[in-house]
């Protein structure tokens, strides 16, 4: 069954990530048996932006991806029905990452991350990060829920 959307409120319950490590500001719709559709608002007080790069700040490639992963870890707990179990769900992979378009500060930053297989305690997932219809940065991953 699909939800609507929650706020930073609810995602802080569910990622024990904090600033300046939180990179999903809130959820537009989250399908717990398919895919979920978060947004991480890019800010110019982002601390990266400090040197990456002076003058031209982009999002580093890297963090787009954890803020897939981080998408994907919602999208696990509320699949798995972890909500409030303390349990973390670990990056082990990150398989076919392209990066296609920079990420600068002002962008709302949509992650569109789906299932590819959903195990016990293993699932790989593909996502995609984007800006309206601009593709910034597509992977897949694999993570392990912990026991």
């Amino acid at each position: 069954m699909s939800e609507t959307g929650f706020d930073l409120t609810k995602v802080l319950e569910l990622l024990p990530h904090r600033y300046p490590m939180l990179l999903v500001d809130r959820v537009v719709s989250l399908d717990p048996e398919t895919a979920i559709h978060a947004v991480k608002a890019v800010s110019f007080n982002e601390d990266f932006f400090q040197g990456h790069f002076p003058g031209r700040p982009i999002m580093p490639g890297v963090l787009q991806v954890e803020a897939l992963a981080q998408a994907a870890g919602l999208l696990a707990i509320k699949a798995m029905g972890l909500e409030g179990s303390g349990k973390l769900v670990y990056f082990l992979a990150i398989d076919n990452a392209k990066f296609r378009a920079p990420v600068t500060p002002g962008h709302l930053l949509d992650l569109k991350v789906s299932f590819i297989h959903k195990r016990a305690r293993i699932c790989k997932f593909a996502g995609t990060a984007s800006i309206g219809d601009t593709v910034t940065c597509e992977a897949e991953f694999t993570a392990m829920i912990e026991k």
